[in-house]
């Protein structure tokens, strides 16, 4: 009796989340997985990039994050299916134990090569940034290349190239100093690089994995997760060279990966986690996936829920805009498969969000019955 009972509470909690994500999915045309089975159960922290060949896509899967077996793999969608993953990059080390790989960063060069940055070491503390590169839009890579001491490139979320000639590659640290966020630059497709910090980077605020929005004429802003229960943001006049404090916005975070960027027609897109966790906690749930759009990267209004459900979790957002103007979301779903998502933003179908509370689901809390472990902090 207390078997079915608890079926039945699931399935009508089940039945009123996904009510509430067919409100929120205008626009979307599409929706599948990458792949279906893999040699590996887990995968995690997606990214994709479009290039001359096709879309690509690449995240690391292995037994669990953190574990000796886990690799980088890509996917190359093409004749719009997508082939099976492939191992790209592992850790193996030629002296000393095999140690994990972490948080890939696809990044196409205009007119150039496809650039893979990814992550080797045991834990987000102590890895060291590695990169590669393909010609012939993610088939081949190079030979894998340390990138200097000290430098980890695009920690989760893709450059963005400035009109000066500049790749502006958002990255952040998790030592024993804080969580602190800095921007790692090259002028050379990766041939040598320099930092830029935040003024206040660490002390107040802690914050990770921010994304950059270009507004155009030298002004830059990024967004950023934190452990403040809500998202924070910086702004920059001069193309990155200096930046404000950072501040909190009134969008809440459940310290989980974001992704943002500047559209075509001058709108953000900010794809996250619209969750603020229970009382004073830092952490929350991984669902629902939302994405917000704003004119301002200020004041944001509620356009789509990815995924929803009272199984988490949908996490790790990555969000390009491709030359057609269509968005491609991908991103972790409950740690098994990555999901794949293709939206039309002139069909999105906007409701401002007020009090950093999603509009239609004011009073509403999706139940969590079952949430995905992960050892990440």
């Amino acid at each position: 009796m207390k078997r079915s009972v608890f079926t039945i509470l699931l399935f009508l909690l089940a039945s009123g989340a996904i009510a509430q994500v067919k409100k929120w999915q205008k626009g979307m045309l599409r929706e599948e997985f990458i792949y279906d089975t893999a040699a590996f159960p887990s995968c995690h922290s997606a990214t994709i990039a479009e290039t001359p060949g096709g879309l690509v896509v690449a995240f690391f899967g292995g037994t669990k994050e953190r574990n000796p077996d886990v690799e980088i793999y890509v996917s190359r969608q093409m004749d719009g299916k997508w082939s099976a993953p492939y191992s790209v990059a592992n850790g193996i080390q030629a002296e000393g134990p095999r140690l994990p790989t972490w948080n890939p960063v696809l990044y196409q060069i205009p007119r150039g090569d496809l650039l893979l940055f990814y992550k080797i070491g045991p834990k987000p503390s102590a890895w060291w940034g590695m990169m590669r590169s393909s010609a012939d839009h993610g088939k081949t890579w190079s030979e894998a290349r340390p990138l200097p001491p000290g430098y980890i490139g695009p920690v989760k979320n893709k450059p963005v190239l400035l009109s000066n000639g500049n790749l502006f590659c958002p990255s952040s640290t998790e030592g024993e100093g804080g969580w602190k966020l800095h921007f790692e630059v090259t002028a050379d497709q990766g041939k040598t690089w320099r930092k830029v910090a935040l003024p206040d980077a660490g002390k107040e605020i802690g914050a990770i994995q921010p994304s950059i929005l270009d507004h155009g004429n030298g002004r830059l802003q990024l967004i950023a997760r934190s452990r403040n229960r809500a998202l924070v943001t910086s702004y920059s006049t001069d193309n990155g060279e200096s930046w404000s404090p950072l501040t909190k916005t009134s969008l809440p975070n459940n310290n989980s990966g974001t992704d943002a960027l500047s559209m075509k027609d001058g709108r953000d897109v900010l794809v996250y986690n619209h969750v603020l966790p229970p009382g004073n906690l830092a952490k929350g749930a991984r669902t629902p996936l939302n994405v917000a759009v704003s004119k301002d990267g200020n004041t944001w209004d509620a356009a789509l829920i990815l995924e929803d459900s009272p199984i988490s979790q949908y996490s790790y957002p990555a969000v390009i805009q491709t030359a057609d103007g269509l968005l491609h979301f991908v991103f972790t779903w409950r740690r098994q498969k990555i999901r794949h998502v293709v939206v039309d933003p002139s069909k999105l179908k906007l409701k401002r969000i007020e009090n950093g509370q999603w509009p239609s689901l004011k009073g509403y809390v999706a139940p969590v019955i079952a949430e995905a472990k992960s050892e990440e902090p």
